[in-house]
């Protein structure tokens, strides 16, 4: 049988380890990607920190996947070999839950999850059921389309429970908000970003993208916001988040994990002001953001790391040393701005 490297986390708390797998075949429904790039999300220190308890270990984590299509099992008509694809973090739902009839698959009760609940990218090749495969923006190279996968996925949900917002705030500036600082810049909003206190270079990246305010998220908002995306999973910044958004504002917790939210007074959420989370994501919002992608010409800036060095680039997470987003690559370094 044919093999294939892979990064596999084998238990909590532990170092991901290196390991040469059988490559894994196509089932029914199926089609086996051959993994080119795969977006390192913080999702994944989440996973190996034990924080997620629906995981499957072991388990080769990553569900920013861009490849090709290698093979489809039977009964795949939507995919060839050849085409360019990406796997997002919904891996599988039932369809027959009754969240699923309603639309609202993200929150089917039996959902796997990419790197999850079922294997994932960090490895040369991987299986994913062909319905929760996308074709990819052309303008996009493999680097860049990666991290559109989770970090524009999500960062779309979340955006667009903000409706018409016209001024938002960012808390965390990583790899989802500097994608959809762009998005909101392009279509006419305001955008203030807060970072971790003392980011001065995550700041000075901010206001490149062009947002309007870049700060501590320790610091007051400079003027009042309609709605409040939180990327970083501070419990904390809740309250702040709170207090710095107008009457009737929202704050979007839009994390899969997040410390606990200490007590805060209730004038804080009081004059009709409102906390929702986003979970997962729908294959409608990947086909809706992957369309915008298509059109709006965003500006990716990922850092790539090979896939031997997939603790390093969790670390380098971990501790704030990536601008953008960390992506694995299946060739070695290099860098891509495309757009």
């Amino acid at each position: 049988m044919a093999r294939m490297r892979a990064m596999v986390c084998e238990a909590a708390g532990r170092p991901l380890a290196a390991r040469e797998r059988e490559r894994p075949q196509p089932r029914r429904g199926e089609v086996l990607v051959a993994v080119s790039a795969c977006g390192v999300c913080r999702t994944d220190l989440h996973l190996v920190d034990g924080e997620l308890p629906q995981a499957r270990l072991p388990v080769v984590p990553g569900h920013e996947i861009v490849g090709t299509v290698a093979a489809c099992g039977a009964g795949v008509t939507s995919l060839a070999p050849g085409v360019r694809v990406g796997v997002p973090w919904l891996g599988w739902t039932c369809g027959r839950c009754d969240a699923c009839r309603r639309g609202l698959e993200n929150l089917c009760a039996e959902a796997q999850f990419t790197g999850c609940t079922r294997d994932g990218g960090y490895a040369e090749f991987a299986v994913a059921d062909a319905r929760y495969v996308f074709p990819l923006p052309e303008r996009y190279d493999d680097l860049a389309a990666a991290p559109l996968l989770c970090a524009g996925l999500i960062g779309y949900r979340a955006y667009a429970m903000a409706g018409d917002a016209r001024t938002i705030g960012l808390y965390g500036f990583g790899a989802a908000a500097h994608l959809i600082a762009q998005v909101a810049l392009h279509e006419g909003r305001r955008v203030l970003a807060f970072t971790r206190p003392g980011d001065a270079a995550g700041q000075a990246f901010a206001r490149a993208l062009g947002v309007h305010w870049a700060g501590d998220s320790t610091a007051a908002a400079p003027e009042p916001l309609d709605a409040a995306l939180l990327f970083a999973p501070v419990g904390a910044l809740v309250p702040a988040a709170l207090a710095a958004v107008r009457p009737g504002g929202l704050v979007v917790c839009a994390g899969i994990h997040m410390s606990d939210i200490p007590a805060f007074a209730y004038r804080l959420l009081w004059e009709e002001r409102t906390v929702r989370s986003v979970a997962n994501l729908t294959r409608a919002d990947a086909q809706a953001f992957l369309a915008l992608a298509g059109r709006v010409p965003l500006a990716v800036h990922a850092c790539a790391y090979p896939l031997a060095a997939a603790n390093r680039a969790l670390d380098d997470l971990r501790h704030g040393r990536v601008e953008g987003a960390a992506v694995l690559t299946m060739h070695g370094d290099r860098a891509s701005n495309r757009s």
